[in-house]
């Protein structure tokens, strides 16, 4: 296992105050980092993701691998003692992260302006599905709100399909990507100015931040795309093409990668047809190149059209399965998933961070704690003892 000394955030301390996804998946990023993550729980029950199925001996698959590499205490913020302790603890961390709904931290007394009063330095981010100010700041956003908001959802999918949204939560993971790159940033600035600041992430912006091409397309000429299935918005061919067993994605985008994807798949024919003369050609007549392409690749299986385009260059690939991709070949090489401990569980299977550091790598320490595993710990830290520390510790229910 990564010793945690040894990595990049080595010496931070952050306090994730967080719920479901966007908060505990940027604390995991910094986690992996080094930083030392304390994740605050409500002391009966915890963070509500530990209900999440499946579970391995009572305990949450995914709760495991979210919150890697933390610590988790168990405090009720709504108690005065628990407010005590909390207050205490962001006096002494760098930082403090959390994605509750607007205003929430601030009523319990433990907003930025509440906090920073005892701790100048302290850099306190905060995600929520709207932003913290603006018309819409007070009300709830989940992910496929934002994904729909944001205009992702006009343009995945299939045309004369049912509105389809990421296969993945991309408004929440990239919230977290964006809150642990600011952070991080933040921490960097401190280190000049001695101050801390306040980060305000929302899941509607960092949806909308993807809109490159689209928004490339709306202010050069007000033209309003919409979905394309695997298609790409403006380059052709650059999508999923039938085989005879399944599909392949193709990228044959440039000038060179056309040439060797004509003559890998023996369509010598295309590159003198004046309807895909050029890159605008190609994008315009599309679907008329996509049949053709089909034609050849649905007399070829998966792989064989993957190693014919392989052998001359061609970005190509299968489309994979979990299954597949859980025992991926290149994945087992570089020993990119991980074994971490559990209390009860034991070894828990990780994704591991596609961050690779030449002299100070990811950690990979432990799957995501037990409820108030480090209670005792962490208050003991704080000086508290004796029958103030059994009241804290005695309230976990879970």
């Amino acid at each position: 296992m990564t010793e945690q000394s040894h990595a990049p955030l080595a010496g931070i301390t952050v306090l994730e105050v967080g719920v479901f996804m966007a908060a505990p998946f940027a604390g995991m990023q910094l986690a992996d980092l080094g930083a030392r993550v304390i994740k605050i729980e409500n002391p009966d029950g915890g963070e509500p993701t530990r209900l999440s199925g499946p579970f391995i001996d009572g305990q949450s698959s995914p709760f495991m691998r979210l919150n890697r590499n933390k610590e988790s205490l168990a405090l009720n913020l709504k108690s005065d003692s628990g407010k005590a302790a909390f207050k205490q603890l962001a006096a002494r961390a760098d930082v403090v992260i959390e994605n509750f709904r607007p205003g929430a931290m601030r009523r319990l007394g433990l907003g930025y302006e509440d906090l920073r009063a005892d701790n100048p330095s302290l850099i306190y981010a905060s995600g929520s599905g709207w932003g913290q100010t603006g018309p819409m700041a007070t009300l709830p956003g989940l992910d496929i709100m934002a994904q729909a908001r944001s205009g992702l959802m006009s343009i995945t999918g299939f045309p004369d399909m049912p509105p389809a949204k990421v296969g993945v939560p991309i408004c929440d993971l990239t919230t977290a990507l964006y809150l642990s790159l600011a952070v991080t940033a933040a921490i960097h600035e401190r280190g000049t100015s001695g101050e801390g600041q306040y980060i305000d992430v929302s899941l509607f912006e960092s949806g909308v931040s993807y809109a490159v091409w689209e928004a490339g397309a709306y202010f050069a000429e007000g033209t309003v795309g919409g979905p394309n299935g695997s298609a790409h918005q403006n380059q052709a061919p650059y999508q999923a093409v039938k085989s005879k067993d399944g599909y392949v994605t193709i990228g044959a985008n440039t000038p060179r990668n056309w040439e060797s994807f004509c003559r890998a798949l023996d369509l010598t024919e295309l590159p003198d047809d004046e309807r895909f003369a050029t890159g605008p050609d190609r994008l315009r007549n599309r679907q008329q190149l996509a049949d053709i392409i089909e034609q050849r690749t649905e007399t070829l299986t998966t792989s064989e059209v993957v190693d014919l385009l392989t052998e001359t260059g061609v970005p190509c690939a299968p489309i994979s399965g979990y299954g597949e991709v859980f025992t991926d070949d290149t994945l087992e090489a570089r020993e990119f998933f991980w074994d971490g401990d559990h209390a009860t569980v034991g070894a828990v299977r990780q994704i591991g961070s596609p961050m690779r550091f030449s002299r100070t790598p990811a950690v990979r320490r432990a799957a995501g704690p037990m409820l108030g595993a480090d209670n005792r710990t962490i208050l003991g830290e704080l000086g508290y003892e004796g029958e103030e520390l059994d009241e804290l510790c005695n309230t976990v229910k879970g």
